[in-house]
């Protein structure tokens, strides 16, 4: 085992680069940047020893600083398209190693899930306690049976579309699906590391409402996560 002075590290990565829908991370979500909502519930959840803000952006960056957080600045390389968010965190693990943090338990939380809450941070702690998983992955349950979906042949016709057990079901009566809603993962740091990434032997899901599963790529998203907002319990 290593020798650990800090139970739980958080990573919140934020570039500044988004081709859907650009400048995401800071846009205004209700009188806040989007980014703000997840450091807020983070920071609120009391489970997060310490929170990390990697980004290549001085706005986002700033963000952090306004909350009194460690904020790291990334390399170009893994600020791009095609930069994969494994290396973001194997590189602040081994910056904040530099300055002596070894944390026991890595978190990431993506900034484009507004809508998850203190509450789901904590519980979500709380199930790799009770349940003594290597990892946690929060998911949802599938809006639509991924049952009724299917590939298309470029002339669009749908032969064998649905397979005919599945012909004429009730979407009551399919079985209950669950996706990624990419709100929490949170794994053992040498499990990370060993797996480079949060997916590994005794991984636990954690389910979230699908109400407070959004995840911001697009426009859509984001309209979409402003009327749940304000249809949701506050």
């Amino acid at each position: 085992m290593g020798n650990y002075n800090v139970d739980i590290l958080a990573v919140v990565p934020a570039r500044a680069g988004s081709k859907r829908l650009p400048g995401k991370n800071l846009l205004d979500l209700h009188g806040k940047p989007l980014i703000r909502w997840t450091l807020e519930a983070a920071l609120e959840s009391q489970v997060v020893d310490q929170l990390v803000v990697s980004s290549d952006d001085d706005a986002i960056l700033a963000e952090g600083i306004r909350l009194g957080l460690h904020t790291i600045r990334r390399p170009v390389d893994l600020a791009s398209d095609t930069a994969a968010t494994v290396d973001v965190l194997v590189h602040t693990l081994e910056s904040l190693a530099k300055e002596g943090v070894r944390p026991a338990r890595l978190m990431l939380l993506q900034p484009t899930s507004p809508l998850r809450k203190a509450e789901d941070i904590y519980q979500a702690v709380q199930c790799m306690d009770k349940t003594k998983a290597e990892s946690i992955i929060s998911v949802c349950r599938c809006e639509h049976s991924p049952l009724w979906s299917n590939t298309l042949e470029a002339d669009g016709f749908m032969d064998d579309f649905l397979r005919p057990e599945i012909l004429n079901q009730r979407s009551q009566d399919l079985p209950v699906y669950y996706r990624l809603n990419g709100a929490i993962y949170l794994a053992k740091t040498e499990s990370f590391l060993k797996s480079r990434g949060f997916f590994m032997r005794n991984s636990q899901a954690f389910i979230m409402p699908t109400e407070r599963s959004i995840d911001i790529d697009t426009p859509l998203d984001f309209k979409v996560c402003e009327y749940l907002y304000d249809t949701m319990d506050k």
